[in-house]
């Protein structure tokens, strides 16, 4: 308050009425402005705010009381912003060596010498093939998706030098978030960018991989944020179609289907919903195996058998994991078809991104010849390359698409997911979650000797898992022939054990801003809309995402991998797709309840961060 505001000083009370008086001393003239001053501003005045009342005190206060430390001290929020940088310091001393993926420094004198330019609040549209990295969520250890695209920004000039070395400088967002090894077609990132130069999309990409992509960059809101703008999403999922083929009949999980339906009555119900399919077992082992075990002496036909057999029905040891004789078989089931190392259908290796693959080369290595191998392992491969080629096949009929189809209509509208995620239970309100579409594409593709079948989904969002999940109790209803029903019992309370189909054939589509958008043309900006680049986005989905999803299958037979380990280990966790229901399977007694280690892979409760949307 200025000096010429404070009211007059009235005369103390012991003053004489007579007296004549006195003109105060300028000194106490000031500090009686202050003490009314400091009155006011307690009262909720027109005084100074605390702190703020002399010159050079701004954002500084001064520590009080008994045994205080002398002089200023940063105000909270800098204390804050302290406290954040010496965590990211520590982290990236101490846990990654000095060398971070999500923080790039540059010395004082290169942020100095960097001219200022202003920074605008945009959306960032983009897409990307997640092979070879670890999600798309930046962090100091891995090499992700965003951890590139920042320093390409860093590169291209749209984040100064300054903001470099922390991307929440720059209030980094992203709409939906996307596990290791997941592709997406259309992602979002909402943060503050220098978008002066015209060319700053072409700059940017030109500091990125192939596989990487920036489609536009559009001004928003300031306060937009495309997490919480974001309406809804988009996902796709592809599968070879044999993944709807029924259990072999010699696996675990065959035979008690098979038992259980003879033993409820409900065998002729249970073989007209697999009509179609009805034989196809048969004639793989009449035109594909037999002629193998035919050219076998007795001897060596009989170990073949065995050993056959014994990796149809494989126990689980005291620790959860296979017994040792069939941990050996396994590590061969994954080599049978191609003379090529397979990772461990139980911990699924990272691949190399496409830039860093070489080329196979045909000379260097010869491969394995007969002779290294007995008759009766060269036999057994033979049998299972066989198996996986009578696999692959395969052509679906229409008639089983349709009961796919059928089985993806459960879950439109509201539900409760808490059995097609981890760590939810029944009671969380968070596991409820709306889905507005899922279609199955009634006409496959063919890729090389595989056909592909497309699945897509529409929904508000989706937790951890969910979306694999749905996939995988919607094709085990479907190709165990068991009844739809068990859909909606997954809604229940009762906790069932739903594997997870593989990553692999995962894809974020887009994700929708219908409401935003709606109000961005009263802001004068342009709505979030994929569209535009639409011819890009195909272009790049058949050269960087949907050809990695090929190879990658074609090579490991992921899916062959996955339903294997589901249908022949011998456990009750998955006997919910028997006559007997859910009750004909082991239900966790609580989330801490430890899974068999060879089933955390298909169960995903180790929690892997395979995330669709970060909610």
């Amino acid at each position: 308050m200025a000096s010429d505001e404070i009211p007059a000083v009235a005369p103390g009370p012991d003053a004489s009425s007579s007296a004549t008086p006195v003109a105060p001393d300028s000194n106490d003239s000031q500090n009686n402005a202050d003490r009314s001053q400091n009155r006011n501003g307690k009262r909720g005045g027109r005084g100074r705010e605390r702190g703020n009342d002399k010159p050079g005190a701004q954002g500084k206060r001064k520590h009080g009381g008994f045994g205080s430390a002398k002089g200023s001290v940063p105000d909270k929020r800098e204390q804050v912003r302290n406290n954040r940088d010496a965590k990211r310091r520590k982290v990236i001393d101490e846990e990654v060596g000095g060398k971070s993926f999500m923080s790039i420094e540059f010395t004082p004198d290169e942020i100095k010498a960097e001219d200022r330019r202003p920074k605008r609040k945009v959306a960032v549209l983009i897409g990307y093939a997640g092979t070879g990295y670890h999600g798309i969520q930046i962090n100091h250890k891995e090499k992700t998706i965003e951890g590139d695209i920042f320093a390409a920004f860093v590169a291209a000039g749209a984040i100064s030098k300054a903001n470099a070395d922390d991307p929440k400088k720059s209030s980094l967002v992203r709409c939906a978030r996307t596990d290791k090894g997941v592709h997406a077609a259309g992602n979002v990132l909402s943060l503050k960018l220098i978008v002066e130069d015209e060319d700053i999309v072409e700059k940017i990409n030109s500091h990125l991989p192939e596989q990487i992509r920036i489609w536009g960059i559009q001004r928003t809101v300031n306060a937009f944020s495309c997490y919480q703008s974001c309406d809804s999403r988009w996902y796709e999922y592809l599968m070879p179609s044999y993944s709807l083929l029924p259990p072999q009949p010699q696996s675990f999980l065959g035979k008690k289907i098979l038992e259980s339906a003879k033993e409820k009555g409900v065998l002729e119900e249970h073989l007209e919903r697999l009509d179609d399919v009805t034989g196809f077992w048969d004639e793989v082992e009449k035109n594909d195996i037999e002629p193998i075990l035919a050219r076998l002496s007795p001897e060596v036909r009989a170990e073949v058998v065995r050993k056959l057999q014994d990796s149809n029905d494989k126990e689980l040891a005291e620790d959860g994991q296979p017994a040792k004789n069939d941990q050996e078989e396994a590590s061969k089931d994954a080599t049978a078809d191609k003379d090529v190392e397979m990772p461990d259908a139980a911990e699924p290796q990272p691949e190399k991104p496409a830039e860093e693959a070489k080329p196979v080369e045909e000379t260097p290595q010869e491969p394995k010849s007969e002779k290294e191998l007995s008759p009766v392992d060269a036999a057994v491969r033979d049998i299972k390359a066989a198996y996986v080629a009578a696999k692959r096949r395969y052509r679906i009929s229409p008639a089983r698409i349709e009961r796919l189809q059928q089985a993806l209509n459960l879950y439109l509208g509201t539900h409760n997911y808490h059995n097609y995620t981890v760590m939810k239970s029944f009671k969380d309100a968070s596991a409820k979650r709306h889905i507005k579409s899922f279609e199955a594409n009634t006409t496959p593709i063919q890729i090389g000797d595989t056909e592909w079948l497309s699945l897509k989904v529409h929904g508000q969002s989706f937790m951890m898992h969910q979306i694999r999940k749905m996939v995988a109790m919607a094709v085990m209803v479907v190709r165990c022939g068991a009844s739809l029903d068990l859909i909606k019992e997954s809604y229940g309370p009762r906790r069932i054990s739903i594997p997870k189909a593989p990553g692999l054939g995962l894809m974020l589509e887009r994700p929708m801003f219908t409401e935003y958008n709606k109000r961005a043309a009263g802001f004068d900006k342009e709505p979030i809309d994929f569209s535009k680049y639409e011819d890009q986005i195909i272009k790049f989905k058949d050269e960087h995402i949907y050809r990695r999803m090929f190879e990658v299958e074609e090579k490991e037979n992921s899916f062959h991998l996955f339903f294997n380990q589901v249908d022949n280990f011998r456990t009750d966790y998955f006997l919910w797709v028997t006559a007997g229901g859910v009750d004909a399977s082991h239900e966790r007694s609580d989330r801490t309840e430890r899974v068999p280690k060879a089933l955390e892979a298909e169960l995903g409760d180790e929690a892997d961060g395979v995330v669709e949307d970060g909610t």
